[in-house]
């Protein structure tokens, strides 16, 4: 996948979880929770998506890394490659 790839399926995955708010116009380097309502919940829900859509291991350890959408996709690329 290639980062534009990788932020499309995020987007997707997190208009899912809170269909009530307006993903597209997130902000790359601000954290997504502070711009929409996602709570601790929530983004549990977004990493079990991306780990049963694509079969990817996320520790918890680096869930920080999914604060901003440039740090998921920075992060998530690399696990996505040959999805």
């Amino acid at each position: 996948m290639t980062k534009e790839e990788v932020k499309t399926s995020l987007l997707n995955i997190i208009s899912e979880i809170v269909p009530d708010e307006d993903v597209m116009n997130l902000e790359g380097n601000t954290s997504i929770r502070d711009q929409i309502d996602l709570d601790s919940m929530d983004f549990l829900d977004i990493i079990m998506e991306i780990r049963k859509k694509y079969q990817v291991e996320i520790p918890e350890e680096d869930y920080p890394e999914l604060a901003t959408m440039n740090s998921s996709v920075t992060y998530l690329e690399p696990l996505l490659v040959d999805k």
